[in-house]
């Protein structure tokens, strides 16, 4: 948690127990959490915290580059801890999210591009998971 603690202390968030928690939450976290999910689980330890306390702590560290929103679920924000750049498998029955980094590249040709200078990329491919699709056959 050491080398956690120091990332975000060198992005100039000010570490309060409670922002402290919702990092532990975070660190390592493959599950692509939604702020409530995050805060489902900060509750148990700290039972009076509120939810603006950890969204607004996550829109922080999305502001200062300590996470990603992820728009991939119709329903609610998603959060990716892991900021290097990378693609995601998304299930479409469970939303499950699992990671692919792999350099995926699409070219785009220059007429197609607008003018845009071309920065980065992220790809998103949908399909079931394979406990998803074990339920179908």
């Amino acid at each position: 948690m050491k080398a956690t603690t120091e990332r975000y202390r060198t992005l100039g968030i000010k570490l309060t127990p409670q922002r402290l928690a919702i990092l532990e939450c975070l660190d390592g976290n493959k599950s692509h959490p939604s702020a409530e999910d995050i805060y489902k689980e900060v509750l148990k330890r700290f039972p009076t915290m509120s939810f603006a306390t950890v969204y607004n702590t996550l829109e922080v560290l999305r502001e200062k580059g300590g996470v990603q929103a992820l728009t991939i679920d119709p329903d609610r924000m998603r959060y990716d801890p892991d900021t290097m750049g990378h693609h995601h498998l998304i299930c479409q029955r469970c939303r499950k999210v699992v990671d692919v980094h792999s350099d995926v590249k699409v070219d785009i040709p220059e007429d197609m591009a607008h003018g845009f200078e071309i920065t980065g990329s992220h790809m998103e491919f949908y399909g079931l998971c394979p406990k998803c699709k074990a339920k179908e056959d």
